[in-house]
């Protein structure tokens, strides 16, 4: 089963395949979202193997929301990347520039800041990792 959660407002598309981290929770009670960089778009509901090469700090109507950029760890085109500072600058500001744009049509303010290293997108996902392992404790405790 597959869940939409969002049809975009204008003809705009995602520049990479999109999705979440499952077993993750973030502060927007949404899981972390990733966008995977490879060669080919993929079919919703597939898991791939991914290396997190760098974070894209963003507010999304004055909340957090945080994406995760990543590569596919398959993919022979990308699979060498390890860190967002070896991208082309095209490439980290078409990224960018489609976060900025991708929710005007429906007059919602989106912020988005500076790339970070891959240790910081690490240190995000295990913080989402221990906020959903603590959601799901709590939930049993009930």
């Amino acid at each position: 089963m597959i869940k939409v959660d969002r049809v975009l407002y204008s003809s705009v598309v995602y520049p990479h395949n999109y999705g979440f981290i499952p077993r993750t929770l973030c502060e927007d009670n949404d899981p972390m979202d990733v966008l995977v960089l490879m060669q080919e778009p993929v079919l919703p509901g597939c898991f791939l193997r991914v290396r997190a090469i760098g974070l894209m700090p963003m507010i999304d109507q004055g909340e957090k929301d945080d994406k995760i950029i990543a590569v596919c760890a398959d993919d022979p085109e990308y699979r060498h990347y390890t860190d967002i500072k070896e991208l082309a600058p095209h490439r980290l500001m078409e990224i960018k520039r489609f976060f900025e744009d991708y929710k005007k049509n429906e007059n919602k303010e989106v912020a988005v800041n500076e790339f970070l290293p891959p240790s910081t997108a690490h240190e995000a996902i295990q913080y989402s990792m221990d906020l959903y392992a603590e959601y799901i404790l709590h939930s049993l405790r009930r």
